[in-house]
């Protein structure tokens, strides 16, 4: 398999430019003209707003001057040249000792592990649980580090959910003979291997089982655990020096009585109270010298996760602190801190994760959030290091090596989800990763490079200036601190949709009809509320998943850890409960906290769901109804939290978290109950997650109560003594469960508020980063990192002229029972068949040479848990989903976009691609 350099423009559609009014067709969009940005950007230093409004309206996958537009509010442009994997991210990956190969785990490909030949700059084998294979093993889940090589460069283990798969390695470098070697559980706890490390005739293999805080001794030719050491919480990265084993541990130390602790993988860890973030980071040390000795630890940053050692030196990357720990092997001691922010106005963020040494002395860090490699001149371990700069990279390196004078750096997510498919449209599961390589050049193209890095980030001086406070008021404040119009922010957060499937209907704005699943039939009210306030046809989300997307929108940020560990998704899948997925400067509700604003949550990244037993989604439907007609509350009391206690201290525990068997008209209800009786915060967040599907109605109808729940609650706000100073943002944690012909990470959002401008087709590049950076600046809050630090405000989408007309809700035109195999005691839902605007729909009923395979899609369905109190979002396999989704709003006569046969859910192409279980 032949993989070949390559950039790949957007396609070009129909867009509306900024401010043009609904209703005009709008002309073909040209590329942005960039030629004097890099001098605007710099002309423009010192003030408040960083310049990521750079980017105009440039697409996610153009091409232009200052690179490739990616989602992540960055270009990409490496240096070096580029070796693009189009079978998944690659996850970690290892260079063979003799130098001729790389090994890289992969994941959401279809793949396990890719053998790249350095020497040719190809993939020369693909190993996975796929019948495309080139060598089948059982499962494509693979862990956060690895895999290894050991020093004979005959074996090569990678790590599994379970232990480890160990191959031989030909003469030719290809892999053979695979065979799996388990570690068993320990209760609940799967061994979760992180690195490994051979003694130095490979008879031995030590290796850092993540899930249970331990290190063991493996048998290289058997298998069996000769020895156990008790290590930190989350050992991951593990190297030998001398006699000694050096472990990171991403948990930190085992927690002390009197410790505050916030799970982790069914462990307790210290972590921070507020923030849930870990508060502790440790190098362990084992002594094999003496096997039975305490194992010893030593205190560094937080998140320790890669080690390399050189010389008397180990360097442990500490990707939450942002730093690189010198430790004397010698003494065991920490003589040297690096710091790793490059960026003044930000502290946090860049997330170093990965350390090698150049061939003439120079350290090299990847950071993973910044798309680079930081240089350092290095002389001796109590020496400090000097500051040379950044090499840009693509998308998210994760790995960094040296072959002679040749640097090789692994990107996690390559050129974004620009996968070549024969599909009609992009999915954000079209994920790639590259391989980059360079010789490292002089100090002074460095510093050159440099710029450029600052530029691709949007890195620009006093982005985050504060005010005085006595400004003017507007409704995006230029500076931190400075009155805005608005008091009142409302962030509704829903899943999983794309912008064509909900708005490519839309004439005015850049959208493709022909891959619209839930248009005006379905979503009236998501349509009267892009006319009345805005349609955005150029904002992203960033994430492929939930696990990313509700980061990204609480955190600014999809942490290294829940990036890193999405080849298994086994140790957590949504972090709420896990402290290894929280940083350490908190979440959008305790920064606005810390402003000294009021916040109140409606579900939104919550963990925990108790319901009574008959609170069955027919029964909540009718006790909506009966709610609404008689004001009574709720006769199903539902009980939703969080295990991070700042949340749950503001959350209301009666409105649901994700479970497609709870009405979002349900949860609706309950919200109305609790604005009547206590009013709004200055920052409300919702959960209102039907649009994700998969409950118990048709995909259309459960689209079609989000978006009934949605106006209804605009129509509250609106016609509220509160509507003049609130504005209503309204987004998907994700965009994955659909197509789009310009990008999959392309998502509906909508600014709702009287200080919007109404009526305007916007074509800005946005992105969920920042419409987060606007709430920040409306309610004077910090920004959490440096994505959102760089991030412009959309201000744009505002005037100082506010229209204070309400919204009305409309009624539903597409039924909210349809589909029921049981319809509810209080009968179906008959206001659609009355709503005189209500279009013709597909039948429900299946066409009889397609009921049979109807009928293994619904027995598929009934093995998704996405109902229930431990309903998850995105169990289902995403194509999986997709497919059914398409196949239930075309009435089962339409194959899915650029197939021409329905499949059955066990021939669905792409099918491989894991959920958040690795259910397949």
């Amino acid at each position: 398999m032949q993989v070949t350099r390559r950039r790949r423009s957007a396609e070009k559609g129909r867009s509306g430019s900024v401010g043009k009014r609904i209703g005009r067709r709008v002309g073909r969009r040209t590329p942005l003209a960039t030629a004097g940005i890099a001098a605007v950007a710099l002309a423009l230093a010192g003030t408040a707003f960083a310049q990521t409004t750079q980017f105009g309206t440039d697409q996610v996958g153009q091409v232009t001057r200052q690179g490739q537009v990616v989602s992540s509010d960055q270009y990409i442009a490496p240096y070096g040249s580029r070796l693009v994997i189009n079978n998944g991210k690659i996850m970690s990956s290892t260079v063979s000792p003799d130098g001729t190969h790389l090994a890289a785990s992969v994941a959401d490909g279809g793949m396990a592990l890719d053998i790249v030949n350095l020497k040719k700059g190809k993939v020369q084998q693909l190993i996975g649980d796929s019948a495309s294979a080139d060598l089948r093993i059982s499962g494509n889940d693979v862990g956060q580090e690895g895999p290894t090589y050991s020093p004979d460069g005959k074996q090569l283990w990678l790590g599994q959910t379970d232990g480890y798969t160990k191959f031989t390695v030909k003469p030719d470098g290809s892999l053979a003979t695979p065979v799996s070697v388990k570690i068993p559980a320990d209760g609940l706890k799967h061994a979760l291997v992180g690195a490994a490390a051979f003694s130095p005739d490979s008879s031995t293999v030590y290796a850092a089982v993540n899930g249970q805080n331990r290190v063991v001794a493996l048998n290289a030719t058997t298998g069996a655990v000769q020895q156990s050491w008790t290590v930190g919480n989350a050992p991951r990265d593990i190297v030998k020096v001398g006699s000694k084993l050096y472990v990171s541990n991403e948990g930190g130390r085992p927690a002390k009585p009197g410790d505050t602790t916030i799970n982790s993988y069914n462990t307790p860890v210290p972590a921070d109270p507020v923030t849930a973030a870990t508060t502790t980071g440790t190098v362990s040390v084992i002594d094999l010298a003496h096997p039975t000795a305490a194992v010893a630890s030593i205190d560094v940053g937080l998140h320790p996760t890669a080690l390399y050692a050189r010389k008397g030196a180990l360097f442990v990357a500490n990707t939450s602190t942002n730093d690189v720990s010198v430790i004397d092997t010698a003494k065991n001691k920490v003589v040297q801190t690096i710091s790793t922010k490059p960026w003044p106005e930000a502290s946090v963020g860049y997330e170093p994760n990965a350390v090698t040494f150049s061939r003439d002395g120079r350290l090299l860090v990847t950071l993973g959030r910044a798309n680079a490699v930081a240089v350092y001149r290095y002389t001796t371990p109590q020496e400090p290091v000097s500051y040379v700069g950044l090499l840009p990279t693509d998308y998210f390196p994760a790995q960094i090596a040296t072959v002679g004078n040749e640097v090789w750096v692994s990107n996690t997510r390559g050129i974004d989800a620009r996968r070549p498919a024969n599909s009609a449209g992009h999915g954000t599961h079209d994920t790639t990763s590259s391989l980059q390589r360079f010789l490292l050049p002089k100090d002074s193209v460095i510093k050159s490079e440099t710029a450029k890095v600052f530029q691709q980030n949007g890195w620009t001086a006093g982005s985050v200036a504060a005010g005085k406070g006595h400004a003017q008021p507007v409704p995006v404040p230029v500076r931190l601190g400075d009155p805005s119009t608005i008091k009142h922010v409302f962030l509704i957060v829903k899943e999983n949709r794309t912008y064509d499937q909900v708005y490519g209907d839309m004439p005015q704005g850049n959208g493709d009809p022909a891959l619209t699943e839930f248009g005006e039939n379905v979503t009236p009210n998501q349509h009267a509320l892009a006319r009345q306030f805005g349609l955005y046809d150029n904002t992203y989300d960033i994430g492929t998943n939930s696990a990313e997307g509700h980061n990204w929108l609480m955190q600014a940020d999809d942490p290294e850890y829940t990036e890193s560990q999405a080849g298994e998704y086994e140790r957590s899948y949504d972090t709420e409960d896990d402290a290894l997925g929280h940083q350490r400067t908190g979440f959008l509700w305790t920064g606005a906290q810390a402003a000294g604003k009021s916040v109140r949550d409606f579900g939104e990244f919550h963990q925990f769901l108790t319901k009574p037993a008959d609170a069955s989604w027919q029964n909540l439907y009718c006790d909506t109804k009966n709610m609404r007609s008689t004001g009574q509350d709720t006769a199903y009391p539902l009980t939703s939290s969080s295990p991070i206690p700042s949340l749950n201290a503001v959350s209301v525990p009666g409105f649901a978290k994700f479970d497609t068997s709870v009405p979002d008209i349900y949860r609706y209800e309950i919200w109305k109950r609790d604005f009547e009786k206590h009013g709004p915060a200055n920052l409300n967040m919702f959960w209102l997650s039907s649009d994700h599907t998969g409950g118990p109605p048709s995909a259309a109808a459960q689209v079609a109560d989000n978006d009934l729940a949605t106006g209804r609650l605009v129509d509250t706000i609106s016609h509220s003594p509160y509507w003049k100073d609130s504005a209503i943002f309204v987004v998907e944690d994700d965009s994955q469960n659909g197509l789009d012909h310009v990008d999959g990470h392309r998502a509906p959002i909508q600014i709702i508020s009287p200080w919007a401008k109404h009526g305007a087709v916007d074509s800005h590049y946005y992105s969920q980063i920042t419409m987060i950076r606007t709430i920040e600046q409306i309610l004077g809050t910090h920004p959490m990192n440096q994505k959102d630090s760089a991030a412009s405000p959309m201000a744009a989408a505002f005037t100082s002229k506010p229209d204070f007309t309400p919204f009305t809700a409309l009624p539903n035109r597409t039924s909210l029972t349809a589909g029921l195999t049981t319809p509810p005691t209080c009968g179906e839902d008959k206001a659609a068949a009355q709503n005189p605007r209500a279009a013709v729909v597909p039948s429900a009923k299946v066409p009889a040479d397609k009921q049979q395979l109807a009928a293994q899609w619904e027995t598929w369905k009934s093995h998704q848990r996405l109902t229930g109190p431990d309903a998850r979002p995105d169990f289902a396999n995403p194509e999986q989903m997709n497919h059914f989704t398409w196949y239930e709003t075309h009435g089962w006569t339409k194959p899915y976009p650029g197939e021409n046969k329905i499949y059955a859910p066990k021939d669905v192409p792409g099918a491989y691609i894991p959920s958040a279980e690795n259910d397949g």
